[in-house]
């Protein structure tokens, strides 16, 4: 076991002030534990990441600080949405600690997993992965397009973690190789396995959200599937080049069938077919030029090299 190892707990809030006092509570106790049986530093701590919540969340987080000393916090000056909230903490967390653990606010993921997570990382991994060992908490909708969601991006060539969100274990150096990553277009979950290091998984099962709203509905689900998918993999490109010769070649078949029909002298007038030819074409060249748009949306956000996170205030630095 590593002596002295500086933990840092680093958790997005997004209008979290109605689960905040319960998480620090639940996180204090864990934390002390963990101190007192010298798996960790006593200079560790938990390190809120308010992302330009609209209710008190940074008031609470402020007020936490100044009563608890194993809490601390930052401040985004704008809301910046749940990975690039996750990031501004992660890179802010390593200038203090030797391994960082990411999770949700809402404590769905079972906090006794730490103490596994760092015996793994003492075993000699770098990276320890949270993976759900089952969803009995999920809607039948939910379970099936989450799942679909993995399968598909492995489908597409893109290294994911099944059942893994954003909760997981991480050494200093692999956040330090991480910053190295400068893209804007952030899906934390394929960009981990990119970075490689020896890395090992935890299984937990996943609680209900005791309080609150989830910040995940359906709407920013699909879409934060569908920047993993496009951040990552070219295969819908090279779909549409695939759907775009099959087309051609069944263009050519109704050609030639049409001029057989011709010379022959068994011409109808073909209204229906017609019409449906027209509209399915259309229709394709309608979501072929919608991809295309969407990785050249993401080719200009990336030019323009803005800045993914602004910290306003650090209390780290008081």
């Amino acid at each position: 076991m590593k002596k002295d190892l500086i933990l840092y707990v680093v958790i997005p809030c997004y209008n979290e002030e109605e689960v905040l006092n319960e998480t620090t509570r639940q996180l204090k106790e864990k934390m002390e534990a963990l101190i007192k049986n010298k798996k960790i530093s006593s200079k560790s701590k938990v390190m809120y990441v308010n992302d330009g919540s609209k209710d008190k969340t940074w008031e609470l987080i402020k007020d936490i600080n100044k009563k608890e000393k194993l809490f601390t916090g930052i401040s985004l000056s704008r809301n910046r949405g749940h990975q690039n909230a996750l990031l501004g903490g992660l890179m802010t967390a390593k200038n203090y600690a030797d391994i960082i653990i990411s999770m949700d606010a809402d404590l769905q993921d079972d906090i006794n997993a730490i103490d596994e997570m760092i015996d793994k990382y003492n075993a000699g991994n770098d990276i320890v992965y949270g993976v759900r060992s089952a969803r009995k908490t999920d809607t039948w909708f939910k379970r099936t397009t989450a799942e679909g969601f993995y399968k598909f991006m492995n489908m597409l060539g893109v290294e994911v973690v099944y059942n893994h969100a954003d909760y997981r274990l991480t050494s200093k150096r692999v956040l330090e190789e991480l910053s190295n990553f400068r893209e804007v277009n952030l899906f934390l979950r394929g960009m981990f396995p990119l970075v490689g290091f020896k890395s090992d998984k935890v299984y937990y099962e996943r609680k209900e959200r005791f309080a609150g709203e989830s910040k995940y509905p359906l709407k920013k689900m699909l879409n934060f599937a569908w920047d993993g998918i496009t951040s990552f993999s070219v295969k819908p490109l090279r779909m549409i080049c695939n759907v775009g010769f099959l087309v051609l070649f069944i263009s050519i078949c109704i050609m030639l069938y049409a001029l057989i029909q011709k010379i022959i002298g068994n011409t109808v007038s073909g209204w229906t077919f017609l019409t449906i030819s027209i509209w399915f074409i259309g229709g394709l060249q309608m979501i072929s030029i919608g991809i295309i748009g969407e990785y050249i949306g993401k080719v200009y956000n990336e030019t323009k090299q803005r800045p993914r996170y602004i910290i306003s205030e650090n209390l780290e630095e008081k």
